[in-house]
């Protein structure tokens, strides 16, 4: 069919008509818009270890998590971290844990499939260290094993070497709380009660309980952990008790009245082992709202029960507000004015952990989650603003402060480099990735591209007479985002998988706010992504591109990183005049060709990031807003040609 013909261009209307009735459809009551959050098996089992733990699993339908964990075994036997991978070893040793723990015998068909998976690769001794801890706590590893985490760390503040100031928001309230279990090192007898022995390749009697070495400068660290461990063999940890107080305090204060930590199951897990280990009861209230806030993290049917790791209802409450302003609807329509409301009432205006380190700051960000007071984020706020910044409101002069408020608390977060980070402000001592605990290598949170971009694409839509953040902050960010470039012209894209997704974002900060300045970074970007398109017409990037370079841009297409693409190169054409037509309209025409009858796309793959090589997210909503953010954009450069 010829492209840009009328019956194309009635396709293109009616699938962005469609999309937009599909994600009207699909708003809650207050205004929100939220999906889930899909990620590897092993949230769902620590979840149900914890409850086990506990010895509150039988108040809930635990046992459709072993529908749940035979559905997402793979061909190879092992269970993925991301779809395809073909097993991943860390996450396939939990996953038969907790088909254990629901009473599967392991003569079962499928756990002997999942034991040849795990031997071939190692078996427990080759998992993580955080496997290895779930493992301890029910007598199927040795806590030796495991590296010592000192209670008297919470008393570590700056200007100290190192503070639990200086580990990332998600490490920081998942490492509190380890500091007393740790500590602690609590054994739980289990109903079913398991062994694994039969996980170890080199045979149970066989196994050295110690850290791995790297044969090198780091080996300090173990060397170090040696002398924690005696020194808690001799009772000799200094400040034991009051740090293990100091500790119990640190998590309590931090409890939402909703009973979460962090908004992250990671820390509400820890937290609840902590309170576990301190022997509170189960009835009590701390520990009772702890639960509640666990279940609201649960998805359920007839036949499964799973946990989300997150929610995203701030994040995706703006995207979606973007997407159908960008697509057309009106910026007063009264389901974009009550998203934008909702919106306003989530702004934090609590002082948090990121006081420690910006004690000039002002509360006035957003966070991810529905409730997360201690850790807004400086993504979701630079998204949230721009969505405010879209809608009209007839809170006007409200949204206007509350925007001023968000801005003034960016720019206090800006990193010693020029960028922005996620949670924090000069979280970068590169070290801490180093320790034997950080094996996931995500310790820290450094300024990144992805979401310095996103910050300066915000001071791109305020209004002019909206207080911003200053010029030389400005100056100093595009710096750090042009020294970002890789050499082939792409971009890293740490929070979404990945070049594409880093490129994307960072073509549309520099098209608003510096398009002569970054003329050749911007036409080397567009390049770059004209060059990865798929035969299809569509783009993808595999998550294996984090740990193979060559593997750049390189994917099967996708709706949410064909979306991103055409974003970037709509960006790029807008500063340049130097639009790619051919390939803009070969991705517009993947993304009509795959979106189905009711507006709706599908995708299998995992695009959304949380620990690169090592964690990653399915969004349900990316490939909804995403598209209609490109089709709308699309639409719009057509009638601005015409």
């Amino acid at each position: 069919m010829q492209l840009h013909s009328e019956v194309w261009l009635g396709r293109l209307e009616e699938a962005v008509a469609a999309s937009q009735r599909y994600l009207l459809s699909q708003q809650y009551p207050e205004g929100y818009w939220w999906a889930e959050l899909e990620a590897n098996v092993t949230v769902t089992v620590e979840v149900l270890l914890l409850h086990k733990i506990w010895r509150t699993d039988r108040l809930r339908p635990l046992h459709k998590i072993e529908t749940y964990l035979r559905q997402q075994q793979c061909e190879s036997g092992g269970w993925e971290v991301f779809y395809g991978d073909g097993g991943d070893l860390s996450t396939s040793v939990e996953a038969y844990l907790g088909l254990r723990l629901l009473g599967v015998p392991a003569g079962d068909p499928a756990l002997v499939k999942a034991r040849t998976f795990i031997l071939e690769r190692g078996g427990i001794s080759k998992t993580r260290i955080f496997t290895k801890f779930q493992l301890a706590l029910v007598d199927c590893y040795n806590w030796r094993g495991l590296p010592s985490i000192p209670p008297w760390i919470v008393f570590c503040h700056p200007p100290f070497p190192f503070s639990i100031y200086e580990m990332s928001s998600w490490a920081r309230c998942s490492t509190v709380p380890l500091a007393i279990v740790f500590d602690k090192k609590p054994v739980y007898p289990v109903e079913p009660s398991v062994k694994l022995d039969e996980l170890f390749a080199e045979g149970s009697a066989n196994v050295r309980y110690e850290l791995p070495r790297n044969n090198d400068w780091s080996d300090a660290f173990v060397w170090l952990d040696d002398a924690f461990k005696f020194a808690e063999d001799w009772n000799l940890v200094p400040l034991r008790e009051e740090g293990l107080k100091a500790a119990e305090r640190w998590i309590v204060e931090r409890q939402e009245a909703t009973g979460d930590w962090g908004g992250i199951i990671p820390a509400m897990v820890n937290s609840m082992l902590a309170l576990r280990s301190l022997d509170y009861a189960v009835d009590d209230p701390i520990v009772d709202r702890g639960f509640q806030a666990i279940d609201n993290f649960v998805l359920e049917d007839d036949e499964v029960y799973r946990v989300q790791s997150c929610v995203s209802p701030v994040w995706d409450t703006a995207w979606v507000v973007r997407a159908l302003v960008d697509s057309g609807m009106a910026p007063d329509a009264p389901e974009v004015v009550a998203a934008g409301r909702w919106l306003l009432e989530r702004q934090i205006l609590d002082y948090g952990d990121w006081r420690v380190k910006n004690p000039q700051g002002e509360p006035g960000g957003w966070a991810f989650v529905f409730v997360n007071r201690y850790y807004p984020d400086i993504d979701d706020t630079a998204v949230v603003v721009i969505a405010l910044e879209q809608l009209c409101l007839p809170e006007e002069a409200l949204k206007r402060q509350a925007i001023a408020r968000a801005t003034q608390w960016i720019a206090t977060m800006q990193c010693r480099a020029g960028g922005w980070a996620a949670y924090d402000v000069d979280n970068d001592s590169d070290w801490l990735n180093l320790l034997p605990y950080s094996d996931l290598k995500a310790t820290i949170d450094p300024n990144t591209a992805d979401v310095t971009a996103r910050v300066l694409e915000m001071v791109g839509y305020l209004d002019p007479q909206q207080p911003g953040i200053a010029r030389e902050r400005c100056d100093r960010a595009l710096d750090y985002l042009l020294d970002e470039q890789e050499s082939e012209g792409c971009w890293f894209g740490r929070w979404g998988v990945n070049y594409i997704y880093g490129t994307s974002g960072a073509l549309s900060a520099l098209a608003l706010v510096a398009p002569q300045r970054a003329r050749n970074a911007i036409e080397r970007g567009a390049a770059w992504l004209v060059g990865v398109q798929n035969p299809d017409g569509g783009w993808g990037e595999t998550c294996r591109s984090y740990e193979d370079p060559t593997l750049k841009g390189k994917g099967v297409s996708t709706a949410s990183q064909t979306a991103w693409a055409l974003i970037g190169l709509l960006a790029a054409g807008d500063a340049t005049g130097s639009y790619a037509q051919q390939f803009l309209a070969r991705g517009v025409e993947y993304l009509l060709g795959t979106q189905l009858e009711n507006g709706r796309w599908e995708e299998a793959e995992f695009t959304g990031t949380g620990f690169p090589g090592h964690f990653y997210i399915r969004y349900h909503y990316y490939y909804q807003y995403f598209p209609l953010v490109a089709l709308g954009r699309y639409r719009q450069f057509l009638a601005e040609r015409t």
